[in-house]
Parts: C-alpha cells; sequence; structure tokens
C-alpha cells in the first residue's frame, strides 16, 4: 500500500496584532542645560525612528552610544530605557536571548530607582521574549507580575497591555477560551480609557484566537473592525497587520485569490511606511498562498524577495524561515536536491539564534529531502534529533509528527514491529494533545494536517497485516475523532479516546528507553520487538476495552476503511474479538460506484438503484454477513468512512431485502464517544418548528417550504405537549428560549452541510436566521433526547469526504442531545410527510427508541405502493445514542 507521506511544513507568517507588545522608552528632554544628557535624548529618539522603518542595527548603534551617555553622567533613568530599547531591537532580530540580557539589567535598574512603570515594562518585555522563545509559563509569569505593578500604580494602559500579552501566551498553549477572556478584559479597559490603538489590538488578538478555533467568519468580523480603527486613527502599521490577518482567515477558507488581494494591501502599506519587517512578512504569505494554488515558480519569486530583506535588516528568523520555505517549495517542485540546501541553511540559522522550536521544524524538512532523495539513514537521524528537540521545548505536535515520520521510515525498511511502535507512539501524543484542547500552530498547512490522518491510515493497515485487530480497531476509532478534529477544531475527546492507542508489555519496556536508544540499527531492534510480542498469549494482544464489553447483545459495530487499493472492514460483536475482512477495490472504483448509486437514489423514478445498491451490498455486508448472523444482530452501529458517508446504508440491497428491513441502523461517531448503557425512554414533548412560505417563492434565498407547515401542525395535532412556531415566529431566539421544556426539536427547515470549512454548513430559521455548523455547541440542551432535521441536504455542488456530517453528528452530541436524524438529500414533501408521520406515529406508541420508529418508519414505506422507491425511506439516517 502506497502510504508514505511524510509532513512538510510551510510557514505562514501570522501577522499577530499586538502578539508581541513591547514598549519602547521615548526620552523626553528634561529642562536642562547639559549637553551631554540632550545628545543622549537625541540618539534615544533616534534609535526609535530607525526601529520603527526597521533599521534595527542603527537603533542599536543610536541606543548604544545613548547608554554609553547615560553610563558617563550616571543617569540611571536614561540607562534603564537604553537597556531595555536594545533588548526589544535584539528581540526584533530574533536574538531572543540577548534581548532577556538587557531587560534583566534594565529590570535591576528600575527596581534600585524604585522605577515601577519601567519595572512593570521591564517584566513584561521579559515575558515576550521567553514567549517567542515558546516558554510559554515562564512568560506567564513575568507578564503577571507586570500586571500586579500596573494594577497597584493605577496605570490602565500597562493593565491592558499585561492583560493582552497573557492572552497571548494563552493563546500559544492553546487555551483559546482562555486567551479570549484576557482579550475581552483588554479590549475592556481600551474602550474605557479611549485607548483606540489598544483597542485595535485586543480586536485583532480576538480574531486571531476565533481563527484558531476554526471560527473562520468570526475571525473576520474582528479583523475587519480593528481594520476600521487602524483606519480611523490613521495607524498604517496597525491597518497593514489587520490586512495580512483577513488575507490568512480567507487563506484558511480555502480562498487564496482573496487571501493575495490582502497581502498586496499589506505590501503596498509596509512598503509606504517603510516597514520592512512587515513588507517581507507580506512577501513570505504571498509566497506561501501562491504555493497553495500550486503556481510554485511565483512563490519561490515572493520568497526569495523576502529572504532578501531579511539579509538586508538583519532579521535572522525571518531570514531562516524564507530558506525552510524556499525548501519546502522546491521539495513541491520534485526539486530535492535544492530543497536539501536551503533546508541546510535554515537549520544552520535556527541554531545560530537558539530558535529550538524553528530548529525542529528545520530538522523534520530536512529528513522530508533525505526521504525523497532515498538517503533513509539521514531522514532517520534527522527524524531522532528533530523528536528530541520536541520532547525538550515540550512541542508536542512536534513530537507527534517526528514518532510519526520515524514510523513511516522504519516501515519502508520493513520493520513492521517497531513502525507500529513508533505509530501508537505518534497517535498517543496526540490523543493527549486533544484532551489539553492544544490546536496546530497557524504555519501548518492542510499537507501537515493530511499527514496526521494518513499516520492512523498507515497504522491500521500495518495492525492489520499483523493480525492485531482489536488495536487496529481502536486506531480506526481515534482516527474518526482525529477527522473531527482537523475539521471543527474544537474536539476535546473523552477520558476514552485521551488513553491512546494500548501499547503492549515489550512496546512500553522500549517507550521507557526510547531516548537513549539509536534507531540506526532498526533492524535488529525490531527483530528483538517482534520476538517479544509473539511470545504473548493472543489474547492479550487482542484485548478487547471494559467498556467495549458491555455493547448490548445483539448489536454490531461496522467499521470500513478505504485506502488506495483496498476496502478494509472491521466487525466487532459481542464476546469475540474484532473480525477484518479486505475486499480488493480501487479508491476510484469505489467512488465511481458510490456516485451511481446516490444518483440512483436522488431520482424517485429511476430503476437503475437496485445494481449499484447490490453491488455495495457485495462490497460492504457479504464479506462479514455469516458473523452477523452467527452473533444473531438486529442493530449495526455504523461508522462511514470518507465518501461512504454520503449514501445510506440502508439502502445495500441483497437481492431479495433492503438492509432497512433486517437491521436497525444508526450512524456512530466513533464508538469511544458512544455511551451503550440504555437510554430512559421518555414521553415525547415536542418544539417544532417550519421554515414555510407560499409555492413557488423565495425567501431568504431559499425556496418556501410550504408543506412545513402542514408537517409541524400533523405533529401538534398528534402530541398533546407540542409547541409549534412557523415562519417568522420561527426564530432562532424563540426556539433557544424554549428548549428547557421540551425533549425532541423538529426542525423542518432548510438545512445544508457541505464540504470545506464548518462555517459553510448551516440551519436557517423561518425569520432568515441562521446557525452556522460550529455554532451548535452554543446550544446547551442535555435535556433533549433527539433533534430532528426533515428538510436537510449535504454534498450540495460536489462530494467531499462528508465530514461535515460527521461532524454535525458530534456538534449535536456536544450540545448535549442524545441523538439527531437528518436527511442525505431533500425528500418531496409528500414522502417526508409519509415518513414523518410513521416515525412519530412509532414514537406515540411509546417503550421505543428513536432508531427503533425510523426502522419501523422505514420499513413502513418500504412495504407501501407509494413510496417503496429508496429516495423516499433511505434518506433519513439516525447518529448519535440511539440504543
Amino acid at each position: 500500500m502506497a502510504m508514505n507521506k511524510v509532513v512538510r511544513i510551510a510557514i505562514l507568517t501570522f501577522l499577530a496584532c499586538g502578539h508581541v507588545q513591547i514598549v519602547i522608552s521615548e526620552s523626553v528632554q528634561a529642562q536642562t542645560n547639559q549637553n551631554r544628557k540632550a545628545e543622549a535624548s537625541r540618539l534615544l529618539n533616534l534609535g526609535i525612528q530607525q526601529f520603527k522603518i526597521s533599521q534595527f542595527e542603527a537603533a542599536i548603534q543610536s541606543w548604544q552610544q545613548a547608554l554609553t551617555i547615560y553610563r558617563e553622567i550616571k543617569d540611571r533613568l536614561g540607562e534603564g530605557q537604553s537597556l531595555g530599547n536594545l533588548g526589544i531591537a535584539y528581540h526584533s532580530l530574533g536574538q531572543y536571548n540577548k534581548a532577556i540580557e538587557f531587560h534583566l539589567q534594565r529590570l535591576a535598574i528600575a527596581q534600585e530607582i524604585k522605577d515601577r512603570l519601567g519595572e512593570g515594562q521591564s517584566l513584561g518585555n521579559l515575558g515576550v521574549a521567553y514567549h517567542s522563545l515558546s516558554q510559554y509559563d515562564k512568560a506567564i509569569e513575568f507578564h503577571l507580575q507586570g500586571l500586579a505593578i500596573a494594577q497597584e500604580i493605577k496605570d490602565r494602559l500597562g493593565e491592558g497591555k499585561s492583560l493582552g500579552n497573557l492572552g497571548n501566551a494563552y493563546y500559544s498553549l492553546g487555551q483559546y477560551d482562555k486567551a479570549i477572556k484576557f482579550y475581552l478584559q483588554r479590549l475592556e479597559i481600551a474602550r474605557e480609557i479611549k485607548d483606540r490603538l489598544g483597542e485595535g489590538n485586543a480586536l485583532g488578538n480576538l480574531g486571531n484566537a476565533y481563527y484558531s478555533l476554526g471560527q473562520y467568519n468570526k475571525a473576520i468580523k474582528f479583523h475587519l473592525q480593528r481594520l476600521a480603527i487602524t483606519q480611523e486613527i490613521k495607524d498604517r502599521l496597525g491597518e497593514g497587520a489587520a490586512l495580512g490577518n483577513l488575507g490568512v482567515a480567507y487563506s484558511s477558507l480555502g480562498q487564496y485569490d482573496k487571501a493575495i488581494k490582502f497581502y498586496l494591501q499589506r505590501l503596498e502599506i509596509a512598503r509606504e511606511i517603510k516597514d520592512r519587517l512587515g513588507e517581507g512578512a507580506a512577501l513570505g504569505n504571498l509566497g506561501v498562498a501562491y504555493s497553495s494554488l500550486g503556481q510554485y515558480d511565483k512563490a519561490i519569486k515572493f520568497h526569495l524577495q523576502r529572504l532578501e530583506i531579511t539579509r538586508e535588516i538583519k532579521d535572522r528568523l525571518g531570514e531562516g524561515q524564507s530558506l525552510g520555505n524556499l525548501g519546502t517549495t522546491y521539495s513541491f517542485l520534485g526539486k530535492y536536491d535544492k530543497a536539501l540546501e536551503f533546508h541546510l541553511h535554515y537549520l544552520a540559522i535556527t541554531r545560530e539564534i537558539k530558535d529550538r522550536f524553528g530548529e525542529g521544524k528545520s530538522l523534520n524538512n530536512l529528513a522530508v529531502a533525505y526521504e525523497n532523495l532515498n538517503r533513509d539513514p539521514e531522514a532517520m537521524i534527522s527524524y531522532q534529533q528533530a523528536l528530541t528537540i520536541a520532547r525538550e521545548i515540550g512541542d508536542r505536535n512536534g513530537e507527534g509528527y517526528a514518532l510519526a515520520n520515524l514510523g513511516n521510515v522504519i516501515s519502508k525498511a520493513k520493520g513492521l514491529e517497531l513502525a507500529i511502535f513508533f505509530y501508537k507512539q505518534s497517535i498517543n501524543v496526540r490523543e493527549a494533545i486533544r484532551k489539553d484542547i492544544r490546536k496546530l500552530d497557524k504555519d501548518i498547512q492542510k499537507s501537515y494536517l493530511e499527514t496526521v490522518s494518513s499516520s492512523y491510515k498507515r497504522l491500521i493497515y500495518l495492525l492489520i497485516q499483523q493480525d492485531r485487530i482489536m488495536e487496529a480497531l481502536q486506531v480506526l476509532d481515534l482516527l474518526k475523532i482525529q477527522e473531527l478534529e482537523d475539521y471543527l477544531k474544537n474536539i476535546k475527546g473523552s477520558d476514552r479516546s485521551a488513553q491512546g492507542v494500548r501499547l503492549l508489555e515489550p512496546e512500553k519496556a522500549m517507550s521507557v528507553k526510547l531516548g537513549s536508544i539509536s534507531f540506526e540499527n532498526s533492524p535488529e531492534i525490531n527483530s528483538q520487538l517482534a520476538n517479544k510480542i509473539q511470545q504473548l498469549p493472543k489474547s492479550e494482544i487482542n484485548k478487547v476495552p471494559d467498556y467495549l464489553q458491555k455493547i448490548p447483545q445483539g448489536t454490531a459495530l461496522l467499521y470500513p476503511l478505504i485506502l488506495g487499493d483496498r476496502l478494509e472492514i472491521i466487525l466487532f460483536t459481542p464476546n469475540t474479538i474484532p473480525i477484518s475482512r479486505t475486499v480488493k477495490i480501487s479508491q476510484k472504483e469505489l467512488e465511481t460506484l458510490v456516485i451511481d448509486f446516490r444518483a440512483g437514489l436522488l431520482d424517485a423514478g429511476s430503476e437503475d438503484v437496485k445494481e449499484p445498491a447490490t453491488q455495495l451490498y457485495k462490497l460492504l455486508i457479504k464479506p462479514i454477513e455469516s458473523e452477523l448472523i452467527q452473533a444473531k444482530a438486529t442493530t449495526i452501529l455504523y461508522a462511514p468512512d470518507g465518501i461512504l458517508r454520503y449514501i445510506p446504508i440502508a439502502a445495500l440491497y441483497d437481492g431479495k431485502q433492503w438492509l432497512a428491513e433486517k437491521y436497525r441502523i444508526s450512524n456512530l461517531i466513533a464508538y469511544s464517544l458512544f455511551d451503550f448503557s440504555a437510554q430512559p425512554k421518555n414521553s415525547p414533548n415536542i418544539l417544532a418548528g417550519a421554515f414555510g412560505g407560499k409555492a413557488g417563492e423565495q425567501k431568504f434565498g431559499q425556496n418556501a417550504l410550504p408543506a412545513t407547515l402542514t408537517e409541524v401542525q400533523a405533529i401538534a395535532n398528534s402530541f398533546q405537549n407540542s409547541v409549534t412556531l412557523t415562519e417568522e415566529n420561527f426564530s432562532r431566539q424563540a426556539i433557544e428560549a424554549k428548549f428547557k421544556n421540551h425533549n425532541i426539536l423538529h426542525l423542518a427547515t432548510h438545512a445544508e452541510f457541505n464540504i470545506g470549512v464548518p462555517d459553510n454548513s448551516f440551519i436557517i430559521f423561518g425569520n432568515g436566521d441562521k446557525i452556522r455548523l460550529n455554532e451548535i455547541t452554543d446550544w446547551q440542551i442535555p435535556n433533549i433526547d433527539l433533534i430532528v432535521l426533515s428538510a436537510c441536504q449535504t454534498g450540495v455542488g460536489k462530494l467531499g469526504d462528508g465530514v461535515e456530517i460527521l461532524g454535525f453528528g458530534y456538534q449535536v452530541q456536544k450540545a448535549g442531545a442524545k441523538q439527531a436524524i437528518a436527511s442525505l438529500w431533500k425528500v418531496d414533501d409528500a414522502g417526508t410527510q409519509a415518513l414523518m408521520e410513521a416515525f412519530y406515529g412509532e414514537l406515540k406508541k411509546g417503550d421505543v427508541t428513536s432508531t427503533e420508529a425510523l426502522h419501523r418508519a422505514q420499513v413502513a414505506l418500504i412495504r407501501s405502493p407509494q413510496y417503496n422507491h429508496p429516495n423516499y425511506w433511505s434518506a433519513f439516517f439516525a447518529i448519535g445514542n440511539g440504543l
């Protein structure tokens, strides 16, 4: 199986507004005739002007001369200010340790002369320097001290900056919710003291935080507010940063052309105000954007321009990043020798300026180049060095990817047991990160995220090869959560998933001494590990987790996995170990079959639907049919993969019966997120909303749905406790106000689950309000047993991997609801009404689960003369806890 994708890192400069809120001390000449002091004051202010146009070395010379004079005339205040400014200049050159030396000297002087304002500023600048060294806990310590001083001396401006910097530290730790709280406090103070510059910075940082939470539209809103303020107060530097961040947001939405327009505006401003550092950042981001569009030659041109600027202004950090991006771009072009050359230069710079975080990235990219040149031993050494650094500096993401890449390179040498060990370690790091809700850095691009999933798939493949099926199922389940993480950016996982993949005893022993092992002798080490694993009892290797042993009798877990040249199917039933079956079919052939099947399902008049339905039955069900019968299965909990999420397994056909006639079926998000305990069967208490409108008219860009009014009225007639809201009265606010009094939420309205980011998927209300997919968790609805969407559709425009459907199920469950029923396509009015009447008729009988009620309703339609085509009954699927 060709699955040797490795991580390439493209460095996107995230133009954080106020992300480094340094304080430049400006000298105001005292009323004195002392020429020396006047000269020092002039030099101090000259340095500031030079600094503002990125002439950092010239600024250093001016401040160094000022420092000399202040020391000669024993002006401790001026000496401290000069030292602080020198620290800021070296910080801008990426020389953070040297910056810290100067800030510590300024701090000592400020404490000596009781300059509390200067002391607070020094502490803040030390915090910023440690932040740049990725020592976030130490940064927080300094910012808290600075905050305490600002509050003590009633320095509201300094207090706001300290709060903002604390927000930045928590942001870098991936604790975005905590960061947002600090940014909001910063925003409140800025507005109180009419600090428009600080207000803009706070808004920009809120935009960055929401960006990192995947809420790109919200991020754009904040960046636009910041942009308006910067334009109002003529803050051209801030205006450029806001434009740059808008570019980053649109880039993440895949709107690269729009992103490029913002980057170009950013570039124009930087050149106008002679902000060479900002000019370089804009050029670098343009390079990354054009690389994302596959225009590599253009990308190289921009990266080379940035490189020239960084060398001119002695920005060693930026120079290294430019070299790294050039190396990555040449890798995409297949010019690996050239890529290697650039990555070696980047590595040398990171070591020179002691940028350990960058060093780890450059080693990783260097190793990728070595792999592409078939120099695997050198690649292994570089990956191992990257792993060591990641562990030293606490870079958990870097650690996870280094482990995965080691697994990849060792698997190519047929060291399967050792490769499995590394992949397991990588996945366990990822799961631990998820429990802490830490996120990927903004310079990690799509190829980086894709590599995460490919690591899981590679491990599953290797485990199946070794007949270690329970472990393979566990990894496949975690892959579902990883897909949600890549999509929603808000996945905390559970205590079960946080445990990661269970290590066997020989693997645990190797884990303890991992740091002291040199894997250049990997064949020998693999042989030793394989011998130890082979001595374990099979029951130990395929040990079933305790919580899976609670799965009810008659229930089966069905997990397909699409790989390049095959379909792997894993089935788990109670009191057995899972089994796997391999079906030879290429991914392209399977996708064609799924598309043909879906086309037949969408056309209620089509007679061709049974042929692809039968073919898919032979692929997905026939290989495990005898095991389902032997287990006396009545319910299938189905976790579809990729494009299979766009078709209902209920509509597979064995030649005589539809699968819906044989089994109750509910889609599963992940078994590690599933509650296998029996759910209480409450009497239905329904809150229903209808979009409505008149036939043929348009409402809020959508077709009117007049039949929804009849649909909810029928519910009201059947259930005494129901409440209905229609058309203008069916608003988001009205629905949210009534949640607590109901246990079923029925939404007869337009909903779309589309490919791309979560913001592309939404539910619309009768008054035009929308709730987007990533906002559903704002609903706190633990009392809701079921949400029904009776008029939604998926795959509008084109099909993707269906993660938006998985995302909908997760968001509903995270909000507190037990289960959801939705449709994969919009069924005509009469068909929808027939299905819903049958479904609620079954629920009304009492003592029945929603999964069972849906099963009975579908069977009823199958046996009806009018609605027996699967277009009518199979569109509706259940997802979540519905046992």
